[in-house]
């Protein structure tokens, strides 16, 4: 009989949880590497090139991929034959594992959870709880499958139940444009079929676990209808042109998982899920013997992908920017920003409503006008450091209050990921502002950007709080532009149209 001890799973959970923060997973980072060497979209390849280098960059310097490190989600697999030397139940060993993986002293992960979600919100401070699964199982082994979700491809998570003669590959595709750009293409679709509504959440969300295979099923063939319809919807969803950041290009999906289970005969429920550019999971089986080990990838896995700025970027001082310099931006067009940055995410935002619908004056410090909001909540600063990870978070999320910044208080500029919605970019082109777009997945690549950093208000909202940043070309593009343009819009229409012109005979 097997004997699990509190300690090594304790033990083996937390060192995955660190591990996976700032180790892609080999096979992501050969398919990225792939897509990144055909991509012929200049756009796209370049924010390829600003993942993989900032993958490298994490590999090396131990922090994390994002600054999103995600809430964790946990499948155990219970051997029959295990025995457990514990002194306490199950779950409340793996959220002491994630309690001392998110605050591990050389690599401080974000605290992301919130508790009473429906009330105050309040960070729980240590990422705990965890989303937990266990199932038993025959053997006398103690299977773990780790993943660290990031709320941006959580938040495209979608679900229907289809007639069951409708088409698995009309919905995904009909839905994936849907999803915008906020999950951070390119990435995988775990896509579940079958059960009930609860059971195809649980089997897209373990699709998602598996290894990207897909150019090895290309070569041999489908063997199945599974496996023709990954092929199938792998090849309509990238012909869809969404592209890396749904920038415009060939690549918007590395691979398509799709897991399936018996079901109703008059139901089809359908799942689908998104895994985002900062892919993080990982599976180990402990067998009584110790802790886990866990084996780094080689420096070779990476490629020799050295971003850097382009010399043709628009160098932009933001302790003098103007509405005039900022009107003939293009879309599309590459900035490296200069000076004061503000911060502000979800909570800060809604602060700031509260205290105008108040009539009360916003917090000493805090001035918006004419001058740009950077969307983030960053990771903790380590050593030396003025910042932690610092990617941007999905612009979608503050679309409502964006005429109340650009009307109320002058904000001129905003810098997040992803596309914004009609509303606020008529705001955008109502108040002859600009909307920047920084790259998902390259965190650790913008935090090198943030000379310095410090706390403005809101300090009891942790990374929610608002910020000034001081940086130094810090590398962005212009998503919409003072005219109300989007390249979110415009990229991907583009490139659908070359695409079907590659695919054509001739």
């Amino acid at each position: 009989m097997t004997t699990i001890t509190k300690a090594d799973f304790i033990d083996s959970i937390a060192d995955a949880l660190q591990f996976i923060s700032y180790f892609h997973p080999t096979d992501y980072i050969h398919a990225l590497t792939e897509a990144w060497e055909r991509e012929q979209s200049a756009a796209a390849k370049d924010a390829m090139a600003q993942i993989l280098y900032n993958s490298r960059m994490c590999a090396e310097g131990r922090r994390p991929i994002c600054q999103d490190t995600g809430l964790v989600v946990v499948f155990l697999k219970v051997g029959m034959g295990v025995r457990w030397e514990t002194d306490t139940d199950v779950n409340a060993m793996v959220n002491e594992a994630v309690r001392r993986a998110y605050s591990h002293p050389d690599n401080v992960l974000r605290a992301s959870m919130v508790s009473d979600p429906l009330g105050a919100r309040i960070n729980t401070g240590d990422n705990t709880p965890a989303i937990i699964h266990t199932e038993f199982a025959p053997g006398d082994k103690l299977e773990i499958k780790l993943a660290a979700k990031g709320g941006g491809s959580e938040n495209k998570s979608r679900f229907k139940i289809l007639n069951p003669s409708d088409s698995l590959s009309d919905w995904v595709v009909e839905t994936v444009p849907q999803l915008g750009a906020g999950w951070c293409p390119p990435g995988m679709l775990g896509i579940g079929v079958g059960g009930s509504a609860e059971k195809a959440m649980l089997l897209a969300k373990e699709a998602l676990m598996e290894p990207i295979d897909i150019h090895e099923l290309q070569s041999r063939g489908p063997v199945n209808r599974k496996e023709e319809l990954r092929l199938e919807i792998f090849d309509r969803v990238n012909a869809l042109g969404i592209g890396a950041q749904g920038l415009g290009g060939l690549t918007t999906v590395l691979d398509i998982k799709i897991n399936d289970f018996p079901t109703h005969a008059a139901s089809l429920p359908v799942a689908l899920i998104p895994n985002c550019a900062a892919t993080r999971h990982i599976e180990f089986s402990l067998d009584g013997s110790g802790p886990a080990v866990l084996t780094p990838p080689a420096r070779s896995e990476w490629p020799d992908v050295v971003w850097k700025a382009d010399e043709s970027a628009r160098q932009v001082d933001l302790n003098n920017i103007t509405r005039e310099e900022i009107a003939d931006w293009k879309p599309g067009e590459r900035l490296l920003l200069n000076g004061k940055l503000l911060t502000g995410r979800d909570a800060a935002h809604k602060r700031i409503q509260q205290l105008l619908e108040a009539g009360e004056p916003l917090p000493d410090g805090v001035d918006f006008n004419n001058r740009f909001i950077y969307y983030v909540g960053p990771v903790d600063p380590v050593g030396d450091e003025a910042v932690g990870p610092a990617g941007p978070t999905t612009a979608t999320r503050m679309d409502k209050f964006t005429d109340m910044m650009l009307d109320q208080l002058g904000l001129i500029g905003m810098v997040g990921k992803a596309e914004r919605g009609a509303t606020a970019r008529e705001s955008i082109r109502r108040h002859g502002a600009v909307y920047l777009m920084a790259v998902g997945g390259a965190a650790y690549l913008v935090s090198k950007a943030v000379k310095s950093s410090r706390v403005v208000a809101f300090e009891e909202l942790g990374m929610e709080a608002i910020r000034e940043f001081d940086v130094v070309e810090m590398p962005v593009t212009v998503a919409v532009n003072a005219r109300g343009e989007s390249i979110h819009e415009t990229g991907p229409n583009e490139w659908r149209i070359k695409i079907e012109e590659i695919g054509r005979p001739g």
